[in-house]
């Protein structure tokens, strides 16, 4: 994908963090904004011979590789964001090597796929509920905690915050809802307080997302993806991690981000709004699409 990633170096000069960019939405904001001109840190778990619990192949090294492949200019940092202690040297390490400078913090930590369970909230295990708040919510807080300080020193500076959805719509499972809209909730918090000092904080969701794990997920790879829509008809309108990439670079660049602080964003309606593609030239619109599809389907067992 990278005779995709745009040419543009709009962020020249810029630092940015991407605090989960080993893979998927991660990795991909990650190369968009280092094709973009912009010097990324990359951070997760993953690194060569020492894989998270997720056990998945894709590390920040490779996510690094591939930024500076590219033309662009990145760097790896193994950190743990549910340990304190880490995330403190994370920040500590990027003021000394960029003179204090933190310009953007992408904050797409989650790590919960081993404890989603989508059944009833009295058959899940508390256990897993709490371990996806620490992966998925209590890293978002620490990060931002711990990265906030050195756009105040600035007076600028943009977090976004990744989550899933932008309505309130319930998530198919308690755990998870809390988790993903605890995020919305957490960015809202944050805009309130960091919007006096010259900093914007956004939540961003992608749509049905065709990351590595979920092409994986369905036997198939970037080329056949479509062979899936016969038995998954919601992936019709999915969208690669190239999207949100690129939503970020938008929002990055837009001299007037910050009128959307404090909001819930979502790639398709800010694709729209910057004129941007993914990178097959599509421009899915996964809010129109799931409704379409649900009337469609209320109309076919004749509900109202």
């Amino acid at each position: 994908m990278a005779e995709q990633m745009t040419a543009e170096r709009r962020l020249d000069g810029k630092v940015a963090l991407v605090a989960g960019a080993t893979r998927g939405a991660g990795r991909a904001i990650a190369r968009a904004l280092g094709a973009a001109g912009a010097t990324v840190y990359c951070t997760g778990r993953s690194v060569r011979g020492n894989p998270s619990e997720i056990g998945r192949r894709e590390t920040i090294d490779e996510t690094a590789e591939l930024i500076n492949a590219d033309g662009g200019k990145a760097i790896a940092v193994r950190v743990d964001h549910t340990q304190e202690d880490e995330v403190i040297a994370l920040f500590e390490r990027l003021r000394a090597e960029q003179n204090g400078r933190l310009d953007i913090l992408v904050n797409d930590v989650w790590g919960g796929e081993n404890w989603v369970e989508f059944k009833p909230f009295w058959e899940t295990s508390v256990q897993n509920g709490l371990k996806m708040f620490q992966t998925g919510l209590f890293t978002h807080l620490i990060t931002a905690r711990y990265g906030a300080p050195l756009m105040l020193e600035r007076g600028q500076g943009l977090i976004i915050e990744i989550t899933d959805g932008d309505l309130p719509d319930y998530r198919g499972m308690l755990y998870y809802d809390l988790v993903k809209s605890g995020v919305i909730r957490h960015t809202l918090g944050l805009s309130e307080e960091l919007r006096p000092h010259g900093i914007t904080a956004v939540a961003l969701t992608p749509g049905f997302l065709r990351s590595e794990q979920m092409l994986d997920h369905f036997g198939v790879t970037e080329a056949n993806w479509r062979d899936v829509i016969a038995r998954e008809p919601y992936f019709a309108e999915s969208e690669t991690p190239f999207f949100i990439g690129q939503a970020v670079v938008a929002l990055a660049s837009d001299p007037n981000v910050s009128a959307k602080s404090g909001k819930a964003l979502a790639t398709w309606w800010l694709a729209e709004e910057y004129a941007f593609d993914d990178y097959d030239g599509r421009r899915p619109h996964w809010r129109r699409f799931f409704e379409a599809r649900q009337a469609e389907e209320k109309a076919a067992m004749g509900d109202t």
